[in-house]
């Protein structure tokens, strides 16, 4: 049963609100327009979909969020496929230096400060 919402029919000039012979109200049937019913079926799916774990909200809303925009992922994955054919390029023509990892690790730890070196450390035991 949809809400029945009280509107101003008039006010009294007067502007006394507390028993002001002038205030009426009648009732109107809410705008369809304005209050779009959802269906019974989605709200339902939304209800089930909050009292699921984490990782399968997580899953549910990117498995929507793809079908939406399967056209957008194709195009993001080819620009990735792109940019990996690009890389491996430079490397096999020679035109990028390969650092090796553990060099890597061991400049970034050496950029951090003390404690949070001293806070790595800890974590890595």
């Amino acid at each position: 049963m949809e809400a029945v919402l009280p509107t101003v029919k008039s006010i009294a000039l007067s502007g006394r609100f507390a028993g002001a012979p002038g205030l009426a109200f009648e009732t109107r049937q809410p705008i369809s327009r304005y209050n779009l019913p959802m269906s019974r079926t989605a709200q339902e799916i939304f209800e089930d979909a909050r009292q699921l774990p984490p990782d399968e909200v997580d899953w549910l809303v990117e498995s929507l969020l793809i079908k939406e925009q399967s056209g957008l992922q194709a195009e993001i994955e080819a620009a990735w496929d792109g940019e990996i054919k690009r890389r491996l390029d430079e490397i096999d023509s020679g035109a990028v230096e390969l650092i090796p990892g553990e060099q890597v690790r061991a400049e970034m730890i050496a950029s951090l400060s003390s404690q949070a070196r001293a806070r790595l450390r800890v974590g890595n035991r």
